[in-house]
């Protein structure tokens, strides 16, 4: 199933230390509320099902409520990404009368103190909870998504255990590409034995509960997952420029949220378009990798990071992902 991103808008309540978009303000010539609409249809006829509005804080759009019965109404399935803290109890009547399916709420830690610093937001933790405690009240659908670091990778299998507690629906974890203001902790990040180490618990803890847990950005996990003889409903690990891309709040086509290339303006050719024609993407779906992930033996179903690639490896996207333990013994 097709899966996209919009980042709606710039502006955010918060300046979180890994934001890939650097959020804060509204950026200059944010698609309009019309401009917003053409894109959603062209979205639909480009075959999309899943519709993620994200941000910056997608719900600080006057118009979002609007934009998420527009897409309903062409049967997408409308999701978010966001920070949680302005989902009131109103506001979360609104978004599933308007046809939102389910919110995707960050929450980075048990520790508001450690979730509040990382996102510079004091009561960013409250908010998120209440959050998510307003959607269950209604009966809006909702996950966590918590960004995986080294400082708070040893409480993830708690966090799964608060997830289940709290009635969330999934846990997604989210590891750090250094991309916008992640950069600057990059070295926060995890490498390969700690991924390694980190995917292998989240693939047993999932064999504890019940709710669904699933790493992004690492999709080493479905090999690890393969190794361990676990079943998942997942078969392909790195999304970009297969069945999944992202549009910026300008309207500007990239592969992915971390793979900073721009393939298109919206405002100039119809997304439709863009999807099918672009030469990046074309090449991102022949899997034609170099280095080890182009003689692995999982790359149909990993594929490895396309944009941690090209991060480390001076911006070419079909290079090999760097955090993988399995390159040593490719061909296995």
């Amino acid at each position: 199933m097709k899966i996209i991103s919009w980042n709606t808008t710039n502006a955010c309540n918060m300046y979180c230390a890994h934001c890939y978009r650097d959020a804060g303000c509204r950026a200059e010539e944010e698609l309009n509320t019309e401009e917003g609409k053409k894109l959603l249809s062209e979205i639909a006829k480009a075959g999309f099902k899943i519709m993620i509005f994200s941000g910056g804080e997608p719900l600080m759009r006057p118009d979002i409520l609007e934009l998420v019965k527009y897409a309903s109404d062409l049967h997408m399935i409308p999701v978010f990404g966001t920070n949680g803290t302005l989902i009131t109890l109103d506001m979360a009547k609104k978004l599933k009368e308007a046809g939102a399916r389910a919110m995707g709420i960050s929450l980075d830690s048990l520790d508001p103190k450690k979730h509040d610093k990382f996102r510079s937001f004091p009561g960013g933790w409250e908010g998120a909870v209440q959050g998510m405690k307003n959607c269950a009240a209604v009966g809006l659908p909702f996950q966590i998504h918590t960004t995986v670091m080294d400082w708070n990778q040893s409480e993830l299998e708690a966090m799964t255990d608060f997830a289940v507690e709290i009635g969330a629906k999934a846990h997604h974890f989210f590891f750090l590409v250094p991309t916008g203001r992640a950069k600057t902790i990059e070295e926060e990040s995890l490498r390969a034995e700690q991924y390694e180490d980190v995917l292998t618990r989240i693939m047993k803890k999932q064999q504890e509960v019940d709710i669904e847990l699933k790493p992004t950005c690492a999709p080493q996990f479905l090999r690890i997952a393969d190794q361990l003889g676990y079943k998942t409903r997942f078969h392909r690990g790195c999304l970009a420029g297969l069945s999944y891309c992202i549009i910026s709040p300008r309207g500007k086509v990239q592969p992915c949220a971390y793979l900073n290339m721009e393939l298109g303006d919206v405002r100039e050719t119809p997304f439709d378009e863009i999807w099918a024609k672009n030469e990046v993407l074309q090449k991102l779906r022949t899997l034609d990798y170099s280095g080890g992930c182009g003689s692995c033996n999982y790359k149909g179903a990993c594929g490895g990071c396309r944009a941690r690639a090209a991060y480390y490896h001076g911006g070419d996207y079909m290079s090999e992902e760097p955090w993988c333990l399995y390159h040593g013994r490719r061909g296995e």
